[in-house]
């Protein structure tokens, strides 16, 4: 039940120690802050990580031709590897029920116009699978179809930034744009996750850009995402499958790791994983010896107050206090005092977090944000731990004789 007498005792030794209550409360309150602040580094840290990855399929592998580095089949070392259509024709027979989406990209930098605004811009010329590989965003219009790849049509698919920079005002959806003196229609505006640069991009039927720059089937990259249901072990099984078949279609020494360049997201994403989770794990470590610190704070200050009022103490007891009464006085006054500081400590921090976090937006660090429970959690048992901190002294306190503890200086 709750004692009028016993909390009014309470605010009188509050108020009467103001320096001792602001010592008790500052240890907690701190305690929790940096604790909050910590957790929310680290979750920014794992989001900014985890962002960059965000613009992309995550099942994604992108393949790139590189310079052999050894002879091989006849052939000098120095040789510059060269994709084409074909090699996209070998992979869709080859690996069917392996891959999900796949694509060609040809990329062509030109110099845009629209009216008086000129810009110089990339094209990167895909099939219709792009869209789903990439994550690109469709805001006005459509991508590019099938229809517009079998047809060669001369349109394009331009980024926010080309839009904002050469449209201005205008809807550029049905627009005319000029790219190296050749009209191509605008078929729609993109955005894109991962960042600005992405969206000074274009994005072309690759049987038109082929077409028009020297009627060539040579591509520069293949993109292509794994089947969806493959675990990690699968994932890289696949992509070292397809780096064999293509070194061996390509003539390539099987050891030559210079020839071709295999970024297989699977392999990023375990790595971002591991490192992520070690994250976690120091913070929790850190976590622990933060909280620790706060107990052994509490628990000095908590000895410095019962011997503070040792007489008064003593005064109680020969008064007719009963040990119970001596003990529940001061851990009343003890968790009274942590918890408030204590969550004043958590609420400060967390509305500190909450105010930085939507302006913090870095590649490596974006959105910091700390779990609620964990932090409520984390202060509970900071006030509890704290509390029997004091327990022993109290109850060493209540079991001392009046006559000693009114002699102690």
């Amino acid at each position: 039940m709750f004692n009028r007498d016993l909390w009014a005792e309470i605010f009188h030794s509050i108020k009467s120690n103001k320096l001792r209550t602001f010592l008790t409360g500052f240890s907690v309150a701190w305690g929790i802050f940096i604790l909050v602040l910590l957790l929310a580094s680290v979750d920014g840290m794992k989001n900014g990580f985890t962002k960059q990855f965000n613009d992309d399929a995550t099942n994604s592998i992108f393949i790139y031709p590189g310079t052999t580095t050894k002879p091989y089949g006849g052939f000098e070392a120095g040789r510059r590897i060269q994709f084409d259509n074909d090699d996209i024709d070998f992979i869709r027979r080859s690996f069917e029920g392996y891959y999900e989406y796949i694509t060609p990209r040809f990329t062509k930098s030109v110099t845009a116009s629209f009216g008086s605004e000129t810009g110089t811009y990339s094209v990167r010329s895909v099939n219709p699978d792009h869209q789903k590989i990439e994550r690109t965003v469709i805001d006005k219009g459509r991508y590019i179809n099938d229809a517009d790849i079998r047809n060669t049509l001369k349109v394009v698919v331009i980024g926010k930034v080309v839009a904002d920079e050469l449209f201005k005002d205008v809807d550029p959806v049905g627009q005319n744009i000029i790219l190296n003196k050749l009209s191509y229609r605008v078929i729609g505006v993109f955005s894109d996750d991962g960042n600005e640069r992405e969206e000074r991009n274009m994005y072309a039927p690759v049987s038109t850009i082929q077409r028009l720059y020297g009627n060539t089937r040579n591509i520069d990259q293949i993109a292509l995402t794994y089947n969806p249901e493959f675990n990690f072990a699968e994932a890289i099984n696949f992509s070292d499958n397809l780096e064999v078949v293509l070194k061996r279609r390509l003539i390539i020494d099987p050891e030559d790791q210079g020839a071709l360049y295999f970024n297989n997201y699977a392999e990023q994403f375990s790595n971002v994983s591991n490192f992520t989770t070690m994250l976690s794990v120091i913070s929790i470590g850190i976590g622990m010896l933060i909280l620790i610190a706060g107990i052994v704070g509490i628990g000095n200050i908590l000895v410095f107050i019962i011997k503070e009022r040792t007489k008064e103490i003593g005064v109680r007891k020969a008064l007719g206090a009963k040990p119970m009464d001596v003990i529940q006085l001061v851990l009343f006054e003890s968790v009274f005092i942590t918890s408030i500081s204590g969550f004043v400590g958590m609420l400060f921090a967390m509305g500190l977090v909450a105010l930085i976090s939507p302006i913090v937006d870095a590649p490596a660090f974006s959105n910091p944000s700390v779990d609620g429970i964990t932090v409520v959690t984390c202060t509970i048992v900071l006030v509890i731990a704290g509390v029997f901190a004091g327990l022993i002294p109290a109850i060493k306190a209540a079991n001392v004789k009046p006559i000693v503890a009114l002699r102690a200086d």
